[in-house]
């Protein structure tokens, strides 16, 4: 097996790192006139790899008007990172880009161990973490799809290993090491082929899934990676969730029920975290996961407020939301872990924070480890909802126990009087919820409707 296939381990070799974990050498190109900080440039970079199962042993950063065409560095920054892989015993060099076929050739040649680029380290990261089918179908054609074009090269570079042809061996992948491309790129379309026709068959159940719960006013959990999602999940339906300190703890969507006030439910969905530069066909592939965040009324951007690039972090997290097809979907702005802020762990933030407030009208700033904000968190939902809701006067047989019922739960009741077998109800109502009962009873009448905007 090539260095580059090797790179995308088995669920068994993940298990191994919990014993040995890989030295890494992490890698990162910046352009010579941004004003980035070097000492945390690869920061996020670090947090991928740890949570791959490397041991971050080294950070070299090059400052280039644009990434190099053959080592992704310089030629010199090339050379000089085989001696510290020599010298540090580094074993995979993590590249926080996405690099040709080429680059990685090169570099791994020049310097002799393993090079990861961020899509791969990702991928391999949610191979990890998947723990239902959908998530593993999902994992697994995104690996696909990103190995694929890379074939030629891996099969290039083992036939030179194994067999020592060297420049004898031709351009390409002349020999034994063709047929076994052109094999192997066979079984990956037809794999390809079966996972995209097994993950639409999921994607249409997740859509009817989706489609029966449409009566329902329906929240999502967006954000960040790490920002406290699952955390917040919890506090506010004891869902359980598995909460870690590292990315892409949850990759599969939860969905709990949560009271947002007395007599009030509404569903409350978890989702996967996001990062900067994602890459787009994972984004593809897990589009099926993120249904819940297409289809929601609304959307919980949760922020870690102590994190030193939280601006950059929500515009990736809008990007993203925008190449999901969700980019105009109401959305309330939760400013998480406020206790480090208070503790004084995060002094930078502060006065960043304020900015961003302005910046996000609808925001709500709390602690959903400590529980603080979280009667804040509520009332900006309810406020935000009842933007949706109407006043109705509305008149139908009193025998209608079931239309009764599910009023009486949807909306909140403001008066209600018998006359002549009928019943005359005032509530307020979410317009979905009056519209569903009016398509379910045809003896239900409409006295009078008024928005609550326009009160």
């Amino acid at each position: 097996m090539s260095p580059r296939l090797n790179s995308l381990k088995s669920a068994s070799t993940r298990e191994e790192l919990t014993v040995r974990r890989e030295r890494a050498l992490l890698l990162g190109v910046v352009p010579a006139g941004e004003r980035v900080d070097e000492a945390h440039a690869l920061d996020e970079l670090a947090s991928l790899a740890d949570t791959a199962g490397a041991e971050v042993v080294l950070r070299v950063v090059q400052r280039r008007p644009a990434v190099g065409p053959t080592f992704y560095v310089g030629r010199g920054k090339a050379e000089e990172l085989a001696q510290l892989v020599k010298a540090h015993h580094v074993e995979c060099i993590i590249c926080d880009s996405d690099l040709t076929p080429a680059q990685i050739r090169n570099l791994e040649r020049l310097v002799e161990c393993k090079v990861v680029d961020r899509s791969e380290l990702i991928l391999d990261i949610f191979a990890a973490h998947a723990r239902t089918r959908e998530a593993s179908l999902q994992v697994e054609l995104a690996q696909l799809e990103y190995t694929y074009p890379r074939l030629r090269r891996m099969w290039s570079h083992l036939s030179r290993l194994e067999s020592g042809m060297g420049a004898a061996g031709g351009i390409g992948t002349r020999g034994p090491g063709e047929q076994q491309l052109e094999a192997d790129r066979r079984l990956v379309r037809r794999r390809v082929t079966e996972l995209r026709r097994q993950i639409r068959d999921i994607e249409g159940r997740k859509a009817r899934a989706v489609a029966d719960r449409a009566e329902e006013f329906t929240i999502c959990l967006v954000g960040y990676t790490n920002a406290g999602k699952s955390t917040l999940m919890n506090a506010l339906t004891g869902a359980g969730v598995t909460v870690e300190d590292k990315l892409f703890s949850t990759l599969d969507t939860r969905t709990r029920t949560w009271e947002v006030a007395e007599h009030e439910q509404v569903l409350l969905s978890d989702t996967v975290g996001f990062v900067k530069n994602i890459p787009h066909h994972l984004i593809t592939s897990f589009r099926a996961t993120l249904e819940e965040a297409r289809q929601a009324d609304l959307l919980l951007h949760v922020v870690d407020t102590s994190h030193p690039e939280v601006a950059e972090q929500m515009d990736a997290v809008a990007s993203v939301l925008g190449e999901l097809g969700c980019g105009d979907t109401p959305t309330v702005t939760v400013f998480n872990k406020m206790d480090r802020l208070a503790n004084g762990l995060a002094p930078d933030a502060e006065a960043e924070l304020l900015l961003l407030r302005q910046r996000s009208p609808d925001h709500v700033c709390l602690s959903a480890q400590h529980g603080d904000g979280l009667g804040e968190l509520r009332a900006a939902v309810r406020a935000r909802m009842e933007r949706g809701m109407v006043e109705a006067r509305l008149r139908f047989p009193a025998g209608d126990g079931r239309l009764l019922a599910y009023l009486a739960r949807r909306g909140r009741v403001l008066s209600r009087g018998y006359a002549d077998a009928q019943v005359e109800l005032t509530l307020r109502i979410w317009r979905r919820y009056l519209d569903s009962a009016r398509r379910h009873s045809a003896e239900l009448e409409v006295i009078e409707l008024l928005p609550l905007s326009s009160q």
